[in-house]
């Protein structure tokens, strides 16, 4: 491995570091919002659309993650898995 292929992954991994740093304030900042948010409100399902507002923006933040951050399989485990299926289903 040379030195700037060294280099390279760590500035790609700072600048995933950094993202997810700033995803990860923006969703406190977001539940910051949301708490005052309840106490101005008081309705009595007011508590309960935040707190679900909050779930759906941490779920949507994991999901963004997975998509980008997870390496996707290899297309011929993707193929081998298929024939697999396949031959399952048809000795059934």
């Amino acid at each position: 491995m040379t030195h700037d292929a060294g280099r390279r992954g760590g500035l790609d991994e700072r600048a995933v570091l950094v993202v997810a740093g700033l995803a990860d304030l923006a969703v406190s900042t977001v539940g910051s919002a949301l708490g005052a948010v309840r106490g101005l409100l008081r309705r009595s399902d007011a508590a309960e659309l935040a707190a679900e507002a909050e779930h759906d923006l941490m779920a949507r933040g994991r999901l963004v993650l997975d998509r980008y951050a997870a390496v996707p399989p290899a297309h011929l485990e993707t193929l081998a898995r298929h024939t697999l299926a396949r031959r399952a289903a048809d000795d059934v």
